[in-house]
């Protein structure tokens, strides 16, 4: 399988220079001003996830798609919980261990596994937590399927990521063939699905409950924050990905822009519980 249809080699690559260009939680931000700067932002995004998570002390959490563990550390540190981070990438989960080995936090730890094929044990787990990372996973219904069967009667799962908010004409995707390139080369293989559909799968999968929010407009003032640390950081990133990777990057935040604006693309998060 090629780097452009394998999240893990993709991440691996990028997740240094991420680390300067999409601030340190590696997620986009949710910006109630616009005034924002973005480690606020995405701070405010994390936040509303915890808010909708309903998280007690004591709790066991799977993070599906942990990252370099910035949201993982966070629950662990301030809410009490018992945190596995799980990612296909074997950089994120050393830079994870790292990050939870300095920060003392021995309730986080972090294994290479696959969010739609986890070999965890039933039942096993109060929350589910998949931050930014199902667009990367394209057997969607096996990633719900899963965060539901390893949730405890009564847990609950909470879920964002970028969402397709209108059908695309077959003619419109050829004639944007090369927009889409530079964002598979920018952001890895992706396909996002309606939040409607996120909400049939959690269905699907046997979870009630299910509750959608829209956060579009919340969300589109990332780019701008993206495309300021582009400029600040490019010697260093470029040291890192090359200067055409770097440029495909901040070429990237404009179409992303433009679908927001157009309506094709967006931001939405899923709550959704499991019943006895």
């Amino acid at each position: 399988m090629s780097e452009d249809y394998e999240p893990a080699a993709h991440y691996d690559r990028v997740t240094a220079a991420w680390g300067l260009l999409l601030g340190d939680e590696l997620h986009y931000g949710y910006f109630a001003t616009g005034d924002e700067d973005l480690p606020a932002a995405t701070a405010a995004l994390t936040s509303r996830m915890i808010d909708n998570a309903r998280f007690e002390p004591g709790q066991r959490v799977l993070d599906v798609g942990c990252g370099t563990g910035a949201p993982a550390c966070r629950l662990a540190a301030d809410l009490g919980v018992e945190v596995l981070g799980i990612t296909t990438s074997a950089v994120g989960v050393a830079a994870a261990t790292g990050r939870a080995r300095r920060a003392g936090l021995p309730g986080a730890t972090f294994e290479v596994r696959d969010g739609t094929d986890n070999q965890l044990p039933d039942a096993s787990f109060d929350r589910v937590w998949v931050m930014e990372s199902s667009h990367l996973m394209p057997e969607r219904e096996r990633l719900l399927a899963e965060c539901a069967r390893v949730l405890r009667p009564g847990g609950r799962l909470v879920l964002c990521d970028l969402v397709r908010r209108r059908e695309i004409p077959f003619l419109e995707l050829r004639q944007r063939t090369r927009e889409f390139g530079v964002l598979r080369a920018a952001f890895g293989s992706a396909r996002m699905d309606p939040l409607a559909d996120y909400a049939s799968y959690a269905e699907a999968a046997g979870l009630t409950d299910v509750q959608t929010e829209d956060v579009t407009t919340e969300t589109r003032p990332t780019f701008d924050r993206w495309q300021d640390n582009v400029a600040a950081h490019r010697d260093e990133v470029t040291a890192i990905l090359g200067a055409e990777s770097v440029d495909q990057f901040d070429e990237s935040c404009d179409i992303l822009r433009a679908f927001w604006d157009d309506g094709t693309l967006g931001y939405g998060l899923v709550t959704a519980v499991k019943v006895g």
